[in-house]
């Protein structure tokens, strides 16, 4: 049974002969493998912690260590692999806070290549489907420790983790970024100043109605995510003058530094501004700035800016059509490493909307929110707060220097991390009043937990990898005299219940009504029907009570001798 639920998980990936791992060898000394499992019901489907353990025993002996990249919870204690574990946590489908890369980096280098090691030891990385985070931390080792280049990396970690066809193993825009930025670091002397920066501003090209847009940011080690500020509509300032803003379609002429788009401090909205149903757009808002009433400071380089459009449905409804965010670091973006850690304090980070990042790592967003983004920064002098934050120089640590380790997210979340790291989705919402006035639909409260996405689609593509690029790890395992790992089969003793399917959900060139009510019926009509039938039952039953008041007494009084 077990066996058969982590193939269904697996899809398309290949599964060690024998001993039924998921892991592939990146390098000889490079070991990527999905998030294992020491609790039920994830143990069916996922990696057993002790199944792990016992194959990383028989091929490596005491030569091995994890390398582990979830902030929502490892699903195991430390105790199971011997302690014998680093702990570096960041959310999922998001890159690492960057003061976390110098130490990740280090630490693998001392335990492959420091002077007390054994050259048969192995790393090994592990996130949840070990792709994006194990990926970008591997990728990172080999460009910084190894002198790969940026391409062969990804070119490596792709080729010895994904089926051909199924896209590459890094693939999410934002990661991809930060291992650029990882090659900017390591040509660079390695120098990472760690500042407050403040948003002054979002420009936006292409604005479509009901766009939610926030800004966030790394806390607590960068385990949590949070959102420093989302604009409401008495923050966005309209540009409808074909000579204060250039066209939509083309590369927008935003200047180098904290001054704003010319505009009239009059065109300030005092009211809702009205909307056009052809184009989407809000009328007068084809360029719009986004200017806070009260300064943003985020306590680090790492921002965010996150994206939601929503539609206005009916009877207390609301559908997302959008999903989508960006992160970039402003050291780098203010070219700090190639000046030696002397980066500008002041810029503008710009991306179209085809190159942010989508749904969960995905390349899917919904629908187009806007054409282009711009945001423009300013780091934090220290004249500017009450109690500022000193810049932060952070190196890679020295051989034989001890090097920081995060602190262990709790590893009993792992099974409910769908709900403590769940992330956006389209779909139907309920209103919520709270925050109207944040665009022109009402701010989204999901009705349940919102639209899941099957194992299969973070693992999708996966394939496993010997330490020679063999499709199939063929170590002898199970042979004659030889140990054989075996996998537990637990007998989960629960009903099968089969999960409904989410009420609507919204794909590429469909309305809001086209989907999950079945077209052209539309919400409205189903409950315009529903109210019908409700009422044609009720008139049917008054029709009744009054025809028996007018049959005659003789032919009652016989139905009730037939009753009785």
């Amino acid at each position: 049974m077990a066996s058969i639920l982590r193939q269904i998980v697996a899809g398309p990936r290949q599964k060690h002969p024998e001993a039924g791992l998921d892991l592939c060898y990146v390098t000889d000394n490079i070991i990527a493998t999905s998030g294992p499992s020491s609790t039920f019901p994830q143990r069916a489907y996922r990696n057993p912690t002790d199944a792990l353990v016992k194959y990383l025993d028989y091929k490596h002996s005491t030569h091995w260590a994890i390398w582990e990249f979830r902030a929502e919870g490892t699903g195991y204690p430390d105790s199971e692999v011997y302690g014998r574990i680093r702990h570096y946590p960041w959310p999922d489908h998001h890159p690492p806070p960057f003061a976390l890369v110098p130490n990740i980096v280090a630490s693998m280098r001392d335990w492959l290549k420091g002077p007390d090691t054994n050259p048969r030891r192995v790393v090994v990385v592990h996130c949840k489907a070990g792709k994006g985070r194990s990926g970008t931390a591997a990728c990172s080792y080999l460009i910084s420790e190894e002198g790969w280049t940026v391409e062969d990396a990804l070119f490596r970690f792709t080729t010895r983790r994904m089926r051909s066809g199924f896209g590459a193993g890094v693939s999410i825009p934002s990661q991809l970024r930060w291992i650029r930025y990882v090659d900017q670091w390591t040509k660079h002397q390695k120098l990472y100043v760690e500042r407050q920066v403040e948003i002054t501003e979002i420009h936006v090209w292409g604005l479509r109605d009901g766009v939610k847009v926030a800004v966030e940011g790394y806390i607590d080690e960068g385990r949590t995510i949070k959102n420093f500020h989302t604009f409401n509509r008495y923050e966005r300032i309209a540009i409808d003058n074909e000579a204060e803003h250039p066209d939509s379609t083309t590369s927008p002429a935003i200047p180098t530094s904290s001054q704003s788009l010319p505009i009239s401090e009059s065109r300030i909205p005092t009211a809702e501004p009205q909307r056009t149903a052809s184009s989407g757009l809000e009328a007068g808002d084809s360029a719009v700035i986004f200017r806070p009433a009260q300064s943003i400071v985020l306590p680090t380089n790492d921002i965010c800016v996150d994206l939601e459009r929503r539609n206005k449905a009916t009877y207390g409804w609301t559908m997302v059509t959008s999903v989508a965010h960006v992160w970039f670091n402003v050291f780098f973006e203010g070219h700090g490493a190639e000046n030696h850690g002397d980066a500008a304090t002041n810029g503008v980070f710009e991306i179209p909307w085809d190159a942010m990042d989508g749904i969960k790592g995905s390349a899917r967003k919904g629908t187009r929110a806007l054409d282009r983004l711009a945001v423009v920064w300013r780091t934090v002098n220290c004249e500017d707060e009450v109690k500022p934050k000193l810049p932060q120089i952070i190196t890679e640590p020295k051989e034989g220097e001890p090097v920081p380790e995060s602190k262990a997210a709790d590893w009993k979340n792992a099974p409910h991390s769908n709900l403590a790291t769940i992330g956006k989705d389209l779909g139907l919402r309920t209103d919520s009043p709270v925050s109207v006035n944040v665009s022109k639909a009402s701010s989204l409260r999901s009705i349940g937990s919102s639209p899941q996405h099957s194992e299969e689609d973070h693992l999708k593509g996966v394939k496993v990898h010997g330490s020679s690029g063999e499709k199939h790890i063929t170590h002898g395992i199970g042979g004659e005299g030889q140990p054989r790992v075996t996998v537990s089969q637990p007998d989960l003793g629960m009903p099968k219940v089969q999960s409904p399917e989410p009420i609507a959900r919204m794909d590429k060139g469909k309305s809001i009504w086209d989907v999950g009510f079945g077209n052209p019926t539309s919400i409205v009509g189903e409950m315009e029907k529903s109210r019908t039938d409700d009422a044609s039952d009720q008139k049917s039953q008054q029709d009744s009570e009054t025809s028996k008041k007018h049959v005659p007494g003789q032919i009652l009084k016989e139905d009730k001798r037939q009753n009785q």
